[in-house]
């Protein structure tokens, strides 16, 4: 069956006093961009480790395309972009890439073509190809990692902090990228913290907290979910629609709440995506000159001081599991 399936995941490490992974189950289906966050030691990269065959696990099935994550036949269409790149630095970038275009068994005809085309999608300049790998900058090093894990064009993608390191114009790229990709029917696994990317470009994110999936949100469901939004106002507006009273009125009639004002801003409750709509034009009319609106905060930040679960108040975090003790390839994709 298409698509990755993962059924009652245990992995343990210690002689399995530490248990990593605690009975993980999901579906990802193809072309899906999956997320996964949780806190330090929630089994993230455990997990990651057991989807590539770096990690076996103690017990449960895993099954990509029907296939185990070991088989050559998966792991000719998986990329794997790393959290932590061990790059051979003694070699040009363009050396770099051609040498992991032929470990990967593509055709030598066309190898110094598709480097150099790779250069260019993930915003490397050409003359990178010619500086060594101990030359290149963070944000470089994690932008020739992905042009690695894209070699051969991958049908699943893994990527574990793809934009750690990576400047304003380099996220842009990456979130771009990841579109187009996606868009190409290609699966990507998305690990990490930057949870406002993961919003971004994810269908479905999973919250992992000490080796067991505790929630599955939906990103795009946020529309509808309430939330607080923190307005910001101009100098210049008028000391009679700032009053505590006149704010409180005007959420009122958007079905919003005031729930606290500092000036030059005030946060609100407001029902859904429509209600923040609604509040700001009432502001507006009242006489509020709001130069700046923004959410404080979306639902998957709420999931870790929520405790993760729906109407959840937080509480003591389990223990967090040790880390995977296992050394990822030298970089991007699966040969």
């Amino acid at each position: 069956m298409p698509g990755i399936e993962i059924d009652g995941l245990v992995k343990t490490f210690r002689a399995g006093r530490v248990r990593a992974l605690d009975g993980v189950s999901l579906r990802i289906e193809p072309g899906e961009a999956f997320g996964i966050i949780g806190p330090n030691g929630a089994g993230k990269t455990t997990l990651l480790g057991c989807l590539l065959g770096f990690l076996t696990p103690d017990a449960g099935r895993i099954a990509l395309d029907g296939h185990g994550p070991d088989s050559l036949s998966v792991r000719r269409v998986t990329g794997y972009l790393p959290e932590r790149l061990v790059l051979d630095r003694w070699m040009t970038g363009g050396e770099f890439l051609e040498y992991h275009h032929a470990l990967a068994g593509l055709p030598a005809a066309g190898r110094a073509a598709e480097t150099r085309a790779l250069f260019g999608r993930v915003g490397l300049a050409p003359e990178a190809a010619s500086l060594t790998v101990a030359r290149y900058s963070r944000g470089m090093l994690q932008r020739l990692g992905l042009a690695q894990a894209l070699l051969g064009r991958p049908r699943y993608l893994f990527l574990d902090e793809p934009i750690s390191g990576v400047d304003p114009s380099g996220v842009m790229l990456f979130r771009r990228l990841l579109g187009e990709l996606k868009g190409h029917g290609v699966t990507l696994i998305i690990n990490s913290h930057q949870l406002d990317e993961v919003e971004r470009i994810c269908d479905r994110v999973a919250f992992v907290r000490a080796g067991k999936v505790t929630s599955i949100e939906t990103p795009t469901a946020g529309a509808t979910v309430e939330r607080v939004v923190v307005v910001r106002w101009a100098a210049s507006t008028p000391a009679t629609a700032l009053a505590p009273a006149a704010l409180a009125a005007a959420a009122q009639a958007a079905g919003a709440a005031l729930l606290g004002a500092n000036p030059p801003a005030a946060r609100f409750s407001v029902p859904d995506d429509d209600g923040a709509a609604r509040l700001l034009e009432r502001l507006l009319a009242a006489g509020v000159r709001v130069s700046e609106a923004s959410p404080e905060g979306g639902r998957l930040e709420r999931l870790f001081t929520e405790g993760a679960e729906p109407g959840a108040t937080g509480g003591a975090q389990a223990p967090a599991p040790a880390v995977s003790p296992y050394a990822p390839p030298t970089a991007g994709g699966a040969a």
